[in-house]
């Protein structure tokens, strides 16, 4: 049977990996993706690690987020649907050029500035008064808006007078709809666009992932129940069709990036880099992703032997190979397990690629 060579010893329970070395393709093997057990191993049930857990506003995430984004000038600023206008020419010298490309990058850089990441708001559920005197008086709610311009709009006071006499404060629907109302925000509509509902975000068979999160990010708040299942679902569908390209060198792909790293989804993220030949960005992933799970297998290895570049890449595929056969477990809840183990391997290694010299027969413990 075929294997990838993890050869090396088992130290604690772990597989001290010295070599990868590729004899020849499984057989019988069926690919599936969705590789989940790279923290699963003998340790798994021991006490995780007190080092708190990045977040996504941290210097060092965002740094490798942006740089796994890309900086592709002719996707930033590609044509969209404006007024038309005759073009304007400009002759310029070498220097001028020099500065008008340095401008441009400049603007490209804001232009990919990533949406924040942030957990779901908690409901308002607070009742103030309920003042029976009042029950049946009006056949219709009362909204009470603090109108004052200096008030930022998450302290803006909002209530609510119900026909039966209760004062609570607006839920966050509400909040958002009166604030619309009294300080509409371009673009923005008070009802949600249909678009939005799960039965028609049918974008997605026009490859129109973009556009979907640009009009979510105008539409929601970053911390509303749409907003995140808006993102989460394209997300999905990235991942279901291998089209991470779509969002590569746009705002919303260090967002995808962080969103698959947290949930220990990024096998075929790393794949689809890895035959873009992006191998610096495939070194980001893997090193994001063992800042976020520091308690995984493959992540201890790494700090213990202070494994960097091209190296975590090989620690991290032979923890999967290994559990692949029989080391560890694996999670079947999407079909992507396989495509790492084999694609990967075998595409870079028997393939004539650059990875060949790089993964046979290299010892790096």
């Amino acid at each position: 049977m075929a294997a990838l060579g993890a050869s090396g010893c088992l130290r604690g329970g772990r597989v001290a990996v010295a070599s990868l070395l590729l004899r020849q393709r499984p057989q019988g093997r069926r690919a599936a993706w969705g590789w989940r057990g790279l923290c699963q191993g003998p340790e798994a049930g021991k006490k995780k690690s007190d080092v708190p857990k990045p977040s996504f506003t941290d210097e060092k995430v965002q740094n490798l987020l942006f740089q796994m984004t890309g900086l592709n000038l002719q996707k930033v600023f590609k044509p969209v649907k404006q007024e038309l206008n005759p073009p304007t020419y400009k002759l310029m010298t070498e220097a001028q050029l020099e500065e008008a490309t340095k401008a441009a990058v400049e603007k490209a850089k804001e232009r990919l500035k990533m949406p924040p990441v942030l957990s779901e708001r908690e409901p308002i559920n607070d009742v103030l008064a309920e003042d029976k005197i009042l029950d049946g008086i009006e056949p219709y709610k009362y909204v009470f808006t603090d109108l004052a311009y200096s008030t930022p709009h998450r302290e803006r006071f909002i209530v609510v007078r119900e026909t039966n006499g209760t004062l609570r404060k607006a839920t966050w629907e509400e909040r958002d709809r009166m604030i619309q109302v009294y300080f509409p925000k371009e673009g923005r509509k008070i009802i949600p666009p249909v678009l939005f509902k799960e039965e028609n975000l049918m974008t997605f068979l026009q490859d129109r992932h973009e556009e979907l999160l640009d009009r979510c990010l105008v539409q929601f708040e970053p911390d509303s129940p749409d907003y995140i299942r808006v993102h989460q679902r394209t997300y999905d569908d990235i991942e279901k069709h291998g089209k991470y390209d779509l969002l590569r060198s746009t705002r919303h792909f260090g967002g995808m990036v962080w969103y698959f790293t947290n949930r220990k989804r990024i096998d075929g993220l790393l794949i689809d880099m890895l035959q873009r030949d992006l191998i610096e960005d495939a070194v980001s992933l893997v090193t994001l992703y063992h800042m976020l799970h520091p308690d995984c297998q493959s992540a201890k290895e790494a700090q213990e032997y202070d494994i960097q570049g091209l190296d975590l890449i090989k620690v991290y595929n032979s923890f999967i190979w290994a559990s692949f056969h029989g080391v560890g477990t694996y999670h079947s809840n999407f079909p992507f397990f396989g495509v790492l183990g084999q694609e990967i391997l075998y595409t870079f290694v028997e393939a004539n690629h650059p990875w060949n010299s790089l993964l046979k027969g290299q010892h790096f413990i």
